[in-house]
């Protein structure tokens, strides 16, 4: 087997770092998780779904 440094390695990357989609008159949290938040008129709300989602998953 090889060995592996850490120097050799990516960084790694948070699990969950959703992000917020708009469509049409509609904003939805999403993470590359597969996680979906329900499609908001408030953008404000589907960032509290996307903040929501990173501090409990």
């Amino acid at each position: 087997m090889y060995d592996q440094h850490s120097a050799d390695l990516p960084p790694a990357r948070p699990a969950h770092e959703p992000t917020t989609v708009e469509r049409g008159s509609f904003c939805t949290a999403r993470c590359a998780c597969g996680w979906s938040g329900p499609a908001r008129r408030s953008r404000d709300r589907a960032r509290a779904d996307a903040e929501e989602h990173r501090t409990t998953a």
